[in-house]
Order: structure tokens, then C-alpha cells, then sequence
């Protein structure tokens, strides 16, 4: 009974103070150590020898001294005291060589055929026992991702964003066409009248036949495809008269896998504005090494995907 009445009314801060008048042995040096007042110090060792139910110091010429029970309780407090201070005062280490640690990854379909396959090979070189967790994510469904604590993480285009995520923009792509000229004749900018006249395939997240040109700019084309993900856009085009617009950065991700097809600038009439490419990470963990390794490592390695 006594026990459980001790572990509820003791004040944990009462053996911080005891601990330090313990290894002082003076209350003086005690409270200019803790930036108390000495009564203050006075006071914390009545209330704790009060909690305790048993002397902790008696007097010794001008200073303290530790009772029996004093003793006792200072060799099991001070090794705790001391792990804690520690903890609360020394950052978590991370070593990028030795690390085991999880990334939890956030990627729209764009990036993870672009960005996943040379972030593996910099780890592998960098941080060859980092493991990482990559799940889809796109402007509708990355803002649920952070908030549900899947992710650490996300490269995404983002428009609304729970608070205490942020975003650091890695790059602005604008949009150009992909296609086949050995079926479908467009040149290095169409004329919007060229761009019409051949079938498209679009990428569409509402399962429909719109896609930016039909809901921004309310031109319709001769849409022949509608796919969920950008993946199959290139392998689609290569061989049809098929022509796909698409965020820069995938029409040359796509272009330099299949060396066949060729990029185009898009009319210019259509004017479409690209969306920005985004890191984005909550506020909460900008201080984490592994995290902050890892978006150095996204945002050195997007540079190489900046459109040219």
C-alpha cells in the first residue's frame, strides 16, 4: 500500500534535486547548480524525505551528508537520473553506413518508375542496410497518407496539405507531347489543328476520358484511351498513331526508355501550366538524420529528372 501510494504522489523532479544536493553535499552549491532558491532546495528535500517516509541527509559540519537510506536510494537513482539526462540532451545518431532503419516512402505513379530505381542504387552505395517502404500516393490521397502515419516522406504534386507537413518544391516541368513519328505527325510544335486531328491516350485518376486539356482548357480531342497510371503510357505509344501530353519530366523518363518515340512542345494554344513537383515532409521530424539524409538524396537526385 505504501508503494503504490509512494509511485503516485512522488514528484520525480524531487530526485533531481536530491540527486544533486547528494553528489554537492552543500544545499548552497545544490540550488545554484538547479537555479533554485536554497529554500526552494530545502523545501524538495522535506518533501521528498516526507514521501519517502525516512531521512535522506543529516548534517556534516556545514554541509549534508547521506543517511543508510540516503545511500540506498542514490545508487539506484543516479545511474536512471544520469540515462536520462542523456537521452534528453544527446540527438539519435545515424550512421548512413550502418543504419537499418526504415524510410516509409510516399510516390506518385510518375516517380516511381523515374525517381525509385537510382534512390536504390544511391542507397545501396550510401546506405546499403537502409530498407525502404514505398506506397502509392497521389494529390488526392497523399495529404490522408501523412495523416494516417504511413508515410515519412512523399514526392507528389500536392494541393492541400494537413498542418505541420510542408513541401520544399523540386521542380516546375510544364507538360510536352510524346509520340511515335513513325505514325503520327506532329513535328517539334504541332499546330493545335495537327494536335487535334490524332487520337489520344490520357492518363486520368477519375476513371473517365477528361484529362487537363478537357477539364482546364475545355478542348475536347479524340480521346481513344484513358489509363489509371503513367507506367504503360510509353510502351501504349510506341508503335500507334497515338499521341500522350504529359508532365515533362515523364515524357523524358518515358522518351529515353523507349528510344523510338519523340517529344514535342504542345501548342501553343493550349498554354497549359505545369504542376509543381514537390518533396514533402512534416515539420515535426525536419530534425531526423535519417529523413534529412534522405531528402538530400531526393532532391539531388531529381535535378537529374528537371526536364531539359
Amino acid at each position: 500500500m505504501r508503494t503504490a501510494s509512494l509511485a503516485r504522489d512522488l514528484d520525480l523532479n524531487l530526485l533531481r534535486v536530491f540527486a544533486v544536493v547528494a553528489e554537492q553535499k552543500f544545499v548552497t552549491e545544490a540550488a545554484a547548480r538547479l537555479y533554485l532558491t536554497q529554500p526552494a532546495v530545502s523545501a524538495a528535500l522535506r518533501r521528498l524525505s516526507d514521501a519517502i517516509g525516512a531521512p535522506l541527509f543529516v548534517r556534516k559540519g556545514r554541509g549534508l551528508a547521506l543517511t543508510a537510506r540516503g545511500e540506498q536510494l542514490y545508487a539506484r537513482a543516479a545511474p536512471l537520473l544520469s540515462a536520462l539526462v542523456e537521452a534528453a540532451t544527446s540527438p539519435e545518431g545515424f550512421d548512413a553506413a550502418t543504419s537499418a532503419r526504415v524510410l516509409r516512402l510516399g510516390l506518385s505513379d510518375m516517380f516511381e518508375a523515374l525517381l525509385l530505381p537510382a534512390l536504390c542504387r544511391h542507397f545501396e552505395r550510401h546506405a546499403p542496410r537502409l530498407r525502404l517502404i514505398v506506397t502509392p500516393v497521389q494529390f488526392r490521397t497523399v495529404a490522408s497518407a501523412f495523416a494516417s502515419n504511413t508515410i515519412d516522406l512523399a514526392v507528389a504534386i500536392a494541393d492541400e496539405l494537413p498542418a505541420g507537413v510542408s513541401r520544399a518544391p523540386l521542380f516546375d516541368g510544364g507538360f510536352e507531347l510524346l509520340f511515335d513519328p513513325r505514325h503520327a505527325t506532329l513535328g517539334a510544335r504541332p499546330t493545335l489543328a495537327k494536335y487535334l486531328a490524332h487520337e489520344h491516350v490520357i492518363v486520368s485518376y477519375n476513371g473517365d476520358l477528361r484529362g487537363v486539356v478537357e477539364d482546364l482548357l475545355r478542348i475536347e480531342r479524340r480521346v481513344r484511351l484513358s489509363v489509371a497510371g503513367f507506367h504503360a503510357v510509353g510502351a501504349i505509344v510506341e508503335g500507334s498513331a497515338m499521341v500522350a501530353t504529359l508532365p515533362a519530366v515523364i515524357a523524358r523518363g518515358l522518351a529515353a526508355a523507349h528510344p523510338k518515340l519523340a517529344r514535342a512542345r504542345v501548342p501553343k494554344e493550349l498554354a497549359l501550366q505545369g504542376s509543381t513537383m514537390d518533396l514533402l515532409s512534416r515539420d515535426s521530424q525536419r530534425d531526423d538524420p535519417m529523413l534529412a539524409f534522405a531528402r538530400g538524396a531526393i532532391t539531388k537526385l531529381a535535378k537529374t529528372l528537371a526536364p531539359k
